[in-house]
């Protein structure tokens, strides 16, 4: 039996246009309800794109950006 806890999820998130800024970004993905629980996960730390710690809620996304948020990994596509 494996006690490695879970896998890393990562899922693919279609958005409409070519930028996207992450606040609204993980409202999409359903990580977060409202901004302001964007930008709590972002002031602790929890938030990285493509493997950086970000805090900025305004930073813009690109198609291929991946974004890690504890064991959720999530693709901007």
């Amino acid at each position: 039996m494996r006690d490695d806890g879970p896998m890393p999820e990562m899922r693919d998130i279609a958005t409409r246009d070519d930028v996207i800024r992450l606040g609204q970004f993980l409202k999409l993905a359903d990580v977060v309800a409202a901004g302001s629980d964007a930008k709590v996960l972002l002031a602790e730390g929890a938030v990285s794109v493509n493997g950086e710690p970000e805090a900025r809620r305004g930073r813009q996304l690109v198609k291929g950006d991946v974004v890690s948020v504890g064991p959720h990994q999530l693709r901007v596509t």
